[in-house]
Protein backbone atom coordinates (compact mmCIF):
# COMPACT_ATOMS: atom_id res chain seq x y z
CA UNK A 1 0.00 0.00 0.00
CA UNK A 2 3.21 2.13 0.57
CA UNK A 3 3.97 2.45 -3.05
CA UNK A 4 0.18 3.85 -4.07
CA UNK A 5 0.46 6.46 -1.41
CA UNK A 6 1.84 9.05 -4.26
CA UNK A 7 -0.70 8.43 -6.16
CA UNK A 8 -3.69 8.82 -3.62
CA UNK A 9 -2.06 11.81 -2.53
CA UNK A 10 -2.28 12.96 -6.39
CA UNK A 11 -5.62 12.01 -6.39
CA UNK A 12 -6.96 13.95 -3.48
CA UNK A 13 -5.34 17.16 -4.36
CA UNK A 14 -7.10 16.82 -7.91
CA UNK A 15 -10.23 16.27 -6.68
CA UNK A 16 -10.29 18.87 -4.25
CA UNK A 17 -9.56 21.47 -7.49
CA UNK A 18 -12.32 20.29 -9.41
CA UNK A 19 -14.96 19.39 -6.35
CA UNK A 20 -14.65 23.76 -5.51
CA UNK A 21 -17.01 24.30 -8.84
CA UNK A 22 -19.94 22.67 -7.43
CA UNK A 23 -20.80 25.12 -5.04
CA UNK A 24 -22.74 27.20 -7.46
CA UNK A 25 -25.30 24.91 -7.21
CA UNK A 26 -26.50 25.38 -3.72
CA UNK A 27 -29.32 22.65 -2.29
CA UNK A 28 -30.64 21.20 -5.53
CA UNK A 29 -33.60 21.23 -7.91
CA UNK A 30 -36.76 22.86 -6.81
CA UNK A 31 -39.58 23.83 -9.43
CA UNK A 32 -42.87 25.32 -8.01
CA UNK A 33 -45.99 23.77 -9.51
CA UNK A 34 -48.06 26.80 -8.02
CA UNK A 35 -47.64 30.90 -7.23
CA UNK A 36 -46.85 30.07 -3.31
CA UNK A 37 -44.75 27.45 -3.62
CA UNK A 38 -46.92 25.23 -2.07
CA UNK A 39 -46.75 22.60 -4.75
CA UNK A 40 -43.46 21.25 -5.93
CA UNK A 41 -41.39 19.32 -7.37
CA UNK A 42 -37.31 18.74 -6.16
CA UNK A 43 -35.00 16.69 -7.84
CA UNK A 44 -31.59 15.60 -6.15
CA UNK A 45 -28.70 14.06 -7.89
CA UNK A 46 -25.39 12.99 -6.45
CA UNK A 47 -22.38 10.28 -7.39
CA UNK A 48 -19.58 9.17 -4.69
CA UNK A 49 -16.70 7.98 -6.53
CA UNK A 50 -14.14 5.57 -4.76
CA UNK A 51 -10.27 5.25 -5.18
CA UNK A 52 -9.04 2.27 -3.04
CA UNK A 53 -5.98 0.77 -2.31
CA UNK A 54 -6.68 -2.70 -0.03
CA UNK A 55 -5.06 -5.48 1.15
CA UNK A 56 -7.06 -8.47 0.25
CA UNK A 57 -7.93 -11.73 2.45
CA UNK A 58 -5.87 -14.55 1.88
CA UNK A 59 -6.71 -16.44 -0.99
CA UNK A 60 -7.58 -14.23 -3.28
CA UNK A 61 -7.49 -13.70 -7.11
CA UNK A 62 -8.22 -10.50 -8.68
CA UNK A 63 -8.66 -10.47 -12.65
CA UNK A 64 -7.35 -14.02 -12.41
CA UNK A 65 -3.96 -12.79 -11.28
CA UNK A 66 -3.72 -13.90 -7.19
CA UNK A 67 -2.74 -11.17 -4.86
CA UNK A 68 -1.96 -9.77 -1.96
CA UNK A 69 -3.11 -6.26 -1.98
CA UNK A 70 -4.45 -4.36 -4.99
CA UNK A 71 -6.24 -0.13 -6.36
CA UNK A 72 -9.27 0.28 -8.12
CA UNK A 73 -11.53 3.35 -8.50
CA UNK A 74 -15.14 2.84 -8.89
CA UNK A 75 -18.87 3.97 -8.57
CA UNK A 76 -19.63 3.79 -5.18
CA UNK A 77 -23.31 5.23 -6.02
CA UNK A 78 -25.00 6.96 -8.65
CA UNK A 79 -28.21 7.93 -8.07
CA UNK A 80 -31.48 10.48 -8.53
CA UNK A 81 -34.13 11.34 -6.23
CA UNK A 82 -37.48 12.69 -7.39
CA UNK A 83 -40.47 13.86 -4.88
CA UNK A 84 -43.60 16.25 -5.17
CA UNK A 85 -45.90 17.71 -2.84
CA UNK A 86 -49.07 16.89 -4.70
CA UNK A 87 -51.24 18.89 -2.02
CA UNK A 88 -50.37 19.61 1.35
CA UNK A 89 -51.44 15.95 2.17
CA UNK A 90 -50.48 13.98 -0.73
CA UNK A 91 -46.69 13.57 -1.99
CA UNK A 92 -45.07 10.70 -3.93
CA UNK A 93 -41.35 9.50 -3.54
CA UNK A 94 -38.94 7.87 -6.68
CA UNK A 95 -35.46 7.45 -6.17
CA UNK A 96 -33.48 4.86 -8.88
CA UNK A 97 -29.95 4.71 -9.69
CA UNK A 98 -26.62 2.28 -9.63
CA UNK A 99 -24.45 1.30 -6.93
CA UNK A 100 -20.99 -0.39 -6.56
CA UNK A 101 -19.92 -0.70 -10.23
CA UNK A 102 -15.95 -1.63 -10.17
CA UNK A 103 -13.42 -2.63 -13.17
CA UNK A 104 -14.35 -6.07 -12.78
CA UNK A 105 -17.84 -6.20 -10.67
CA UNK A 106 -21.02 -4.73 -10.78
CA UNK A 107 -22.68 -4.52 -14.40
CA UNK A 108 -25.57 -5.88 -15.62
CA UNK A 109 -26.57 -9.58 -14.76
CA UNK A 110 -24.62 -12.23 -17.03
CA UNK A 111 -21.45 -9.22 -17.14
CA UNK A 112 -18.27 -11.33 -17.86
CA UNK A 113 -15.81 -11.65 -20.34
CA UNK A 114 -14.58 -9.62 -22.61
CA UNK A 115 -17.11 -7.22 -25.34
CA UNK A 116 -20.00 -4.50 -24.59
CA UNK A 117 -21.39 -6.44 -21.77
CA UNK A 118 -17.94 -7.45 -20.10
CA UNK A 119 -17.70 -7.42 -16.46
CA UNK A 120 -18.30 -5.02 -14.37
CA UNK A 121 -20.38 -3.10 -17.63
CA UNK A 122 -23.49 -1.49 -17.81
CA UNK A 123 -25.47 -2.03 -14.36
CA UNK A 124 -28.97 -2.08 -14.03
CA UNK A 125 -30.41 1.09 -12.76
CA UNK A 126 -32.82 -0.17 -10.37
CA UNK A 127 -35.70 1.68 -7.98
CA UNK A 128 -34.30 2.01 -4.20
CA UNK A 129 -37.55 3.79 -3.16
CA UNK A 130 -41.51 4.42 -4.56
CA UNK A 131 -44.09 5.22 -2.73
CA UNK A 132 -47.10 7.71 -1.83
CA UNK A 133 -47.76 9.28 1.30
CA UNK A 134 -50.73 10.99 2.53
CA UNK A 135 -50.86 13.03 5.62
CA UNK A 136 -53.62 12.47 7.57
CA UNK A 137 -52.79 15.07 10.29
CA UNK A 138 -50.84 17.94 9.03
CA UNK A 139 -47.86 19.35 11.12
CA UNK A 140 -48.55 22.37 12.26
CA UNK A 141 -46.64 24.99 14.67
CA UNK A 142 -49.87 25.03 17.50
CA UNK A 143 -50.67 21.34 17.07
CA UNK A 144 -48.02 18.54 19.16
CA UNK A 145 -49.56 15.60 16.79
CA UNK A 146 -48.81 15.01 13.20
CA UNK A 147 -49.74 11.42 11.14
CA UNK A 148 -49.08 10.22 7.45
CA UNK A 149 -49.48 6.95 5.77
CA UNK A 150 -47.75 5.43 3.26
CA UNK A 151 -47.14 2.77 1.16
CA UNK A 152 -44.78 0.95 -1.57
CA UNK A 153 -41.31 0.40 -1.54
CA UNK A 154 -39.91 2.43 1.26
CA UNK A 155 -37.29 2.91 3.61
CA UNK A 156 -39.09 3.57 6.65
CA UNK A 157 -37.39 0.06 8.25
CA UNK A 158 -37.10 0.90 12.48
CA UNK A 159 -34.65 -0.66 14.01
CA UNK A 160 -32.00 2.38 14.29
CA UNK A 161 -31.02 6.09 12.91
CA UNK A 162 -28.52 4.33 10.94
CA UNK A 163 -30.74 1.61 9.43
CA UNK A 164 -32.76 5.09 7.53
CA UNK A 165 -29.28 6.78 7.20
CA UNK A 166 -28.94 8.96 4.59
CA UNK A 167 -25.86 8.71 2.47
CA UNK A 168 -25.51 12.18 1.48
CA UNK A 169 -24.07 13.26 4.69
CA UNK A 170 -22.69 10.65 6.06
CA UNK A 171 -19.62 11.48 9.21
CA UNK A 172 -17.45 8.55 8.01
CA UNK A 173 -16.94 7.59 4.52
CA UNK A 174 -19.77 5.12 4.59
CA UNK A 175 -22.23 3.12 6.74
CA UNK A 176 -20.49 0.39 8.80
CA UNK A 177 -23.32 -2.27 6.60
CA UNK A 178 -24.48 -4.43 9.51
CA UNK A 179 -27.45 -1.26 9.97
CA UNK A 180 -28.74 -2.64 7.34
CA UNK A 181 -29.24 -6.40 8.49
CA UNK A 182 -31.07 -7.71 5.67
CA UNK A 183 -29.31 -6.21 3.17
CA UNK A 184 -29.75 -7.39 -0.56
CA UNK A 185 -31.55 -10.65 1.35
CA UNK A 186 -35.31 -10.10 2.63
CA UNK A 187 -34.52 -6.49 1.10
CA UNK A 188 -34.41 -4.65 -1.89
CA UNK A 189 -31.03 -2.72 -0.85
CA UNK A 190 -32.24 -1.62 2.66
CA UNK A 191 -36.00 -1.50 1.38
CA UNK A 192 -39.36 -3.73 1.91
CA UNK A 193 -42.62 -2.93 0.05
CA UNK A 194 -45.10 -2.53 2.72
CA UNK A 195 -47.06 0.10 4.83
CA UNK A 196 -45.80 2.67 6.85
CA UNK A 197 -47.06 5.38 9.72
CA UNK A 198 -44.79 7.74 10.49
CA UNK A 199 -45.47 11.60 12.72
CA UNK A 200 -44.40 13.14 15.58
CA UNK A 201 -46.44 14.16 18.95
CA UNK A 202 -44.35 17.27 20.46
CA UNK A 203 -40.40 15.99 20.61
CA UNK A 204 -41.36 12.42 20.43
CA UNK A 205 -40.88 10.91 16.38
CA UNK A 206 -42.30 7.70 15.40
CA UNK A 207 -41.92 5.23 12.61
CA UNK A 208 -43.78 2.09 12.27
CA UNK A 209 -44.08 -0.45 8.87
CA UNK A 210 -45.33 -3.72 8.32
CA UNK A 211 -44.08 -4.99 5.25
CA UNK A 212 -43.91 -8.23 2.76
CA UNK A 213 -39.95 -9.35 2.90
CA UNK A 214 -38.66 -10.22 -0.64
CA UNK A 215 -38.80 -14.10 -0.61
CA UNK A 216 -35.31 -15.65 0.13
CA UNK A 217 -34.22 -20.17 -0.79
CA UNK A 218 -31.17 -20.75 0.37
CA UNK A 219 -30.58 -23.81 1.33
CA UNK A 220 -29.86 -24.99 5.02
CA UNK A 221 -26.75 -27.27 5.80
CA UNK A 222 -27.72 -30.06 7.66
CA UNK A 223 -25.97 -31.14 10.78
CA UNK A 224 -26.46 -34.31 13.27
CA UNK A 225 -26.14 -32.01 16.56
CA UNK A 226 -28.79 -29.35 17.14
CA UNK A 227 -25.83 -27.21 18.63
CA UNK A 228 -24.51 -27.29 15.34
CA UNK A 229 -27.74 -26.17 13.60
CA UNK A 230 -26.77 -23.08 10.95
CA UNK A 231 -29.75 -20.80 9.99
CA UNK A 232 -30.01 -19.52 6.26
CA UNK A 233 -32.20 -16.94 5.31
CA UNK A 234 -35.13 -19.23 3.79
CA UNK A 235 -38.85 -17.67 4.54
CA UNK A 236 -40.37 -19.16 1.34
CA UNK A 237 -43.78 -17.38 0.99
CA UNK A 238 -42.78 -14.79 3.25
CA UNK A 239 -44.88 -13.94 6.46
CA UNK A 240 -44.99 -10.03 7.10
CA UNK A 241 -42.34 -8.13 8.77
CA UNK A 242 -43.26 -5.34 11.39
CA UNK A 243 -40.42 -2.63 12.11
CA UNK A 244 -40.60 0.59 14.56
CA UNK A 245 -37.99 3.39 15.44
CA UNK A 246 -39.25 5.37 18.26
CA UNK A 247 -36.89 8.69 19.14
CA UNK A 248 -37.04 11.82 21.58
CA UNK A 249 -35.35 14.97 20.26
CA UNK A 250 -34.40 17.14 23.60
CA UNK A 251 -33.27 19.90 21.66
CA UNK A 252 -33.62 21.18 17.92
CA UNK A 253 -36.69 19.49 15.85
CA UNK A 254 -35.10 17.54 12.73
CA UNK A 255 -37.30 16.97 10.18
CA UNK A 256 -39.39 14.30 9.09
CA UNK A 257 -40.25 14.81 5.46
CA UNK A 258 -38.66 12.05 4.24
CA UNK A 259 -36.71 8.89 6.15
CA UNK A 260 -33.40 9.89 5.71
CA UNK A 261 -31.64 10.46 9.11
CA UNK A 262 -28.81 13.03 8.59
CA UNK A 263 -25.23 11.86 9.76
CA UNK A 264 -24.03 15.13 10.87
CA UNK A 265 -25.08 18.57 10.20
CA UNK A 266 -21.50 20.01 10.27
CA UNK A 267 -22.65 22.86 13.07
CA UNK A 268 -25.74 23.87 12.07
CA UNK A 269 -28.04 22.53 14.16
CA UNK A 270 -28.35 21.64 17.79
CA UNK A 271 -29.62 18.02 17.60
CA UNK A 272 -29.52 15.55 20.95
CA UNK A 273 -31.72 12.10 20.56
CA UNK A 274 -32.11 9.08 22.11
CA UNK A 275 -33.84 5.91 20.24
CA UNK A 276 -34.88 2.65 20.02
CA UNK A 277 -35.69 -0.04 17.46
CA UNK A 278 -37.06 -3.58 16.39
CA UNK A 279 -37.78 -5.17 13.53
CA UNK A 280 -39.39 -8.97 13.52
CA UNK A 281 -40.30 -11.60 10.93
CA UNK A 282 -42.02 -14.93 11.48
CA UNK A 283 -39.82 -17.53 9.98
CA UNK A 284 -37.51 -16.11 8.27
CA UNK A 285 -34.59 -18.24 8.73
CA UNK A 286 -34.54 -22.19 8.12
CA UNK A 287 -31.89 -24.78 9.54
CA UNK A 288 -31.76 -28.82 9.51
CA UNK A 289 -31.32 -30.95 11.72
CA UNK A 290 -30.87 -34.57 11.07
CA UNK A 291 -32.82 -33.98 7.86
CA UNK A 292 -35.56 -31.42 9.95
CA UNK A 293 -36.21 -28.56 9.19
CA UNK A 294 -36.24 -25.57 11.59
CA UNK A 295 -37.93 -22.17 11.44
CA UNK A 296 -36.77 -19.64 13.72
CA UNK A 297 -38.04 -16.26 14.17
CA UNK A 298 -36.36 -12.94 13.04
CA UNK A 299 -35.65 -10.46 16.32
CA UNK A 300 -33.48 -7.85 15.49
CA UNK A 301 -33.37 -4.56 18.77
CA UNK A 302 -30.98 -1.51 18.86
CA UNK A 303 -31.01 1.31 21.05
CA UNK A 304 -28.77 4.20 19.99
CA UNK A 305 -28.11 8.08 20.90
CA UNK A 306 -27.13 11.00 18.63
CA UNK A 307 -25.39 14.24 19.50
CA UNK A 308 -24.18 17.06 17.15
CA UNK A 309 -22.95 20.24 18.83
CA UNK A 310 -21.86 23.74 18.17
CA UNK A 311 -18.89 24.41 20.53
CA UNK A 312 -16.73 27.23 21.36
CA UNK A 313 -16.88 31.02 20.30
CA UNK A 314 -19.12 31.17 17.27
CA UNK A 315 -16.93 32.89 15.28
CA UNK A 316 -14.76 29.53 15.27
CA UNK A 317 -17.63 27.64 13.21
CA UNK A 318 -16.66 24.46 15.69
CA UNK A 319 -18.51 21.42 16.18
CA UNK A 320 -18.90 18.04 17.30
CA UNK A 321 -20.65 15.33 15.70
CA UNK A 322 -21.38 11.31 18.07
CA UNK A 323 -23.30 8.78 17.73
CA UNK A 324 -23.13 5.70 19.74
CA UNK A 325 -25.19 2.04 18.78
CA UNK A 326 -26.29 -0.93 20.34
CA UNK A 327 -27.92 -3.83 17.80
CA UNK A 328 -28.66 -6.99 19.08
CA UNK A 329 -29.60 -9.55 16.36
CA UNK A 330 -31.41 -13.03 16.72
CA UNK A 331 -31.39 -14.76 12.88
CA UNK A 332 -31.85 -18.06 14.34
CA UNK A 333 -28.84 -20.76 15.01
CA UNK A 334 -25.17 -19.39 13.82
CA UNK A 335 -26.70 -17.22 11.52
CA UNK A 336 -23.64 -15.48 9.70
CA UNK A 337 -23.21 -12.95 6.37
CA UNK A 338 -19.94 -12.22 5.06
CA UNK A 339 -19.63 -9.18 2.84
CA UNK A 340 -17.53 -6.55 0.88
CA UNK A 341 -17.58 -3.27 -0.08
CA UNK A 342 -17.84 -3.25 -3.97
CA UNK A 343 -15.61 -6.55 -3.13
CA UNK A 344 -13.49 -7.06 -6.76
CA UNK A 345 -11.86 -10.63 -5.36
CA UNK A 346 -12.42 -13.67 -6.03
CA UNK A 347 -11.14 -17.39 -5.19
CA UNK A 348 -8.07 -18.12 -6.49
CA UNK A 349 -7.77 -21.87 -7.29
CA UNK A 350 -3.84 -22.06 -6.76
CA UNK A 351 -3.81 -21.36 -3.07
CA UNK A 352 -2.47 -23.97 -0.82
CA UNK A 353 -2.51 -21.73 2.78
CA UNK A 354 -5.32 -20.85 5.24
CA UNK A 355 -8.16 -18.94 2.99
CA UNK A 356 -10.13 -16.59 4.73
CA UNK A 357 -13.49 -17.39 6.53
CA UNK A 358 -14.94 -14.64 4.92
CA UNK A 359 -14.01 -15.80 1.39
CA UNK A 360 -11.69 -13.78 -1.07
CA UNK A 361 -11.23 -9.81 -1.82
CA UNK A 362 -12.27 -7.68 0.57
CA UNK A 363 -15.03 -9.52 2.49
CA UNK A 364 -15.36 -9.65 6.46
CA UNK A 365 -18.18 -11.46 8.83
CA UNK A 366 -20.40 -8.70 9.16
CA UNK A 367 -23.58 -9.19 10.28
CA UNK A 368 -25.20 -12.60 12.30
CA UNK A 369 -26.97 -13.33 15.74
CA UNK A 370 -24.92 -12.10 18.41
CA UNK A 371 -24.39 -8.39 19.24
CA UNK A 372 -22.54 -5.24 17.82
CA UNK A 373 -21.23 -1.92 19.48
CA UNK A 374 -20.65 0.90 16.89
CA UNK A 375 -19.34 4.21 18.06
CA UNK A 376 -18.44 7.35 15.19
CA UNK A 377 -17.06 10.85 16.32
CA UNK A 378 -15.74 13.94 14.27
CA UNK A 379 -14.62 17.18 14.99
CA UNK A 380 -15.11 20.42 12.59
CA UNK A 381 -12.08 22.30 13.32
CA UNK A 382 -11.77 26.04 13.71
CA UNK A 383 -12.42 28.59 10.88
CA UNK A 384 -12.93 32.12 11.35
CA UNK A 385 -12.77 32.84 7.60
CA UNK A 386 -16.00 33.83 6.38
CA UNK A 387 -16.68 31.66 3.61
CA UNK A 388 -13.65 28.97 4.09
CA UNK A 389 -12.35 27.34 0.70
CA UNK A 390 -12.19 23.95 2.86
CA UNK A 391 -13.85 23.21 6.28
CA UNK A 392 -11.89 19.91 7.19
CA UNK A 393 -13.66 17.54 9.98
CA UNK A 394 -11.55 14.43 11.35
CA UNK A 395 -13.63 11.67 12.38
CA UNK A 396 -13.08 8.19 13.87
CA UNK A 397 -14.96 4.71 14.79
CA UNK A 398 -15.09 1.51 16.67
CA UNK A 399 -16.76 -1.18 15.88
CA UNK A 400 -17.13 -4.53 18.40
CA UNK A 401 -18.58 -7.61 17.14
CA UNK A 402 -19.74 -10.64 19.05
CA UNK A 403 -21.14 -12.97 16.90
CA UNK A 404 -22.40 -16.61 17.88
CA UNK A 405 -21.03 -18.76 15.21
CA UNK A 406 -17.53 -17.39 15.79
CA UNK A 407 -15.73 -18.23 19.00
CA UNK A 408 -14.06 -14.77 19.68
CA UNK A 409 -15.31 -11.53 19.56
CA UNK A 410 -13.50 -8.37 17.13
CA UNK A 411 -12.99 -5.05 17.42
CA UNK A 412 -11.86 -2.80 14.16
CA UNK A 413 -11.42 0.78 13.72
CA UNK A 414 -11.83 3.37 11.36
CA UNK A 415 -9.69 6.93 10.84
CA UNK A 416 -10.19 9.63 8.76
CA UNK A 417 -11.43 12.87 7.96
CA UNK A 418 -14.30 15.05 6.09
CA UNK A 419 -12.72 17.87 3.28
CA UNK A 420 -16.04 19.91 2.92
CA UNK A 421 -15.45 22.28 0.26
CA UNK A 422 -19.44 23.06 -0.27
CA UNK A 423 -21.16 21.14 3.04
CA UNK A 424 -22.03 18.19 1.89
CA UNK A 425 -22.87 19.23 -1.60
CA UNK A 426 -18.73 18.60 -2.41
CA UNK A 427 -16.60 16.82 -0.42
CA UNK A 428 -13.67 15.08 -0.49
CA UNK A 429 -13.21 12.12 2.67
CA UNK A 430 -10.58 10.11 3.00
CA UNK A 431 -10.45 6.75 5.77
CA UNK A 432 -8.61 3.70 7.03
CA UNK A 433 -10.32 1.44 7.70
CA UNK A 434 -9.30 -2.48 9.32
CA UNK A 435 -11.39 -5.53 9.47
CA UNK A 436 -11.02 -8.67 11.00
CA UNK A 437 -9.79 -12.05 9.43
CA UNK A 438 -10.87 -15.25 10.24
CA UNK A 439 -9.33 -18.63 9.17
CA UNK A 440 -12.31 -20.65 10.89
CA UNK A 441 -14.92 -19.81 13.33
CA UNK A 442 -12.56 -20.11 16.28
CA UNK A 443 -9.24 -18.46 15.08
CA UNK A 444 -9.29 -15.27 14.13
CA UNK A 445 -5.70 -14.62 12.00
CA UNK A 446 -5.20 -10.95 11.73
CA UNK A 447 -6.37 -7.95 10.61
CA UNK A 448 -6.39 -5.88 6.79
CA UNK A 449 -6.49 -2.50 5.91
CA UNK A 450 -8.20 -0.95 3.02
CA UNK A 451 -7.76 3.03 2.50
CA UNK A 452 -10.20 5.06 0.53
CA UNK A 453 -10.86 8.51 -0.91
CA UNK A 454 -14.03 9.39 -1.88
CA UNK A 455 -15.70 12.38 -3.76
CA UNK A 456 -18.87 13.06 -3.60
CA UNK A 457 -20.95 15.44 -5.51
CA UNK A 458 -24.36 16.06 -5.07
CA UNK A 459 -27.22 19.02 -6.27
Amino acid sequence: MKKKFPLVLALLFTTIALAQGASEYGGGMKFNLNDNGSKYMRFIVWNQIWFRSSQMNPGTAVGNEATTSTSDIGNRRLRFLAYSQLSPRYMIVTHFGINNQSFTSGGASGSAGTGGYGAGKKPGLFFHDAWNEYAVVLPQKDKKFSLSLGGGLHYYMGLSRETMASTLNFLTIDAPIFNWPLIENSDQFARQVGLFAKGKYGKFEYRLSHNKPFATNVTPTNVNNAANAIAVDNNGNAKWSTAGYFEYQFLDQESNLLPFKVGTYVGTKKVFNIGLGFYTAPDATKSSVNNQIQKHDMNLFAADVFLDLPIGKKEQKMAVTAYSVFYNYDFGPNYLRNIGIMNIGASDPNFTGNRALAGPGNAQPTIGSGSIWYTQAGFLLPNKNEKPKVRIQPFGAVTYKDFDALQKSSTQYDLGANFLLDGHHSKITTQYSTRPVYSAPGVKENSKGEFIVQLQIYL
